[in-house]
């Protein structure tokens, strides 16, 4: 029976299938594939796919596809996994640039894992007075809460994700106070359709939405999520935001082959 080669890599919790798709040999349109090898009862087990391709002038491209099979918008902790998963395969050495979805990014990883991403830049933050929501490479909506532990967060997001954005949904992020520059986080996530351990596009948009609604003066935050610790460090601009970078660890996790 025909083999899938793959790898397992997380970032503070958040967990991508890998593939080395330099040959092309996997389809691109086989949602069924994707989403039955992210499965965690009948696959792999993993919040999304990542194939890593060739590019014509950068290290590599990055294709991402959420776990029910579909190609998604950018996604922060994979990103930084897929350049550890570039450094494993000797495609890049402690430096990267690399093109996703939504552009081109550039990328460090240290000798003890810690990958630090440079994001798009964010033009606007919406307030919305209950809830603020801005686009981080992918749609995020962030409100605040009291007793984040115990906080509703699949009901809620659920009942958010599609009764305020409709079809195409957003990533719902539960956010509280810790101290002034700490936030602890929760985020339900669209295309998983329930809460992960982690989102970087979600803690990135948690503290430029905290720093643009004066809950913190600070351009360097740091974001506690259920799967661990992460950074965004960010210059504010006349047009919103810059210079955005998602800092945390990524991790080979296992590797393996799937049989079709």
């Amino acid at each position: 029976m025909p083999s899938i080669p793959f790898y397992k890599y997380q970032g503070t919790g958040n967990d991508f299938v890998m593939i080395d798709n330099r040959s092309l040999s996997f389809s691109k349109n086989d949602t069924k594939l994707i989403a039955r090898m992210c499965d965690r009862k009948f696959g792999i087990g993993a919040d999304g796919l990542i194939l890593l391709e060739h590019h014509a002038t950068a290290d590599f491209t990055m294709v991402y596809f959420n776990a029910d099979g579909n190609e998604s918008t950018m996604c922060g902790n994979g990103g930084r996994c897929l350049v550890a998963f570039a450094q494993f395969l000797e495609v890049i050495k402690d430096t990267a640039t690399f093109e996703a979805i939504d552009g081109m990014h550039h990328a460090t990883i240290s000798n003890d894992g810690i990958v630090s991403l440079q994001m798009s830049d964010v033009d606007q933050v919406h307030d919305k007075q209950e809830y603020l929501f801005t686009d981080t490479g992918s749609p995020h909506h962030v409100q605040l809460v009291q007793d984040i532990d115990h906080y509703e967060v699949v009901s809620s997001g659920k009942q958010l994700r599609h009764d305020v954005y409709g079809t195409a949904g957003a990533n719902i992020n539960f956010v509280e106070p810790i101290e002034q520059n700490i936030f602890k986080v929760r985020t339900y996530e669209r295309g998983v359709e329930d809460e992960t351990l982690s989102c970087g596009t979600g803690v990135t948009a948690v503290a430029l939405a905290m720093h643009h609604s004066k809950k913190t003066t600070a351009t360097h935050v740091e974001l506690k999520t259920l799967g661990g610790n992460l950074q965004v460090r960010f210059e504010p601009s006349e047009r919103g935001y810059k210079n955005i970078w998602l800092i945390g660890p990524a991790q080979q996790v296992f590797k393996g082959t799937f049989t079709i």
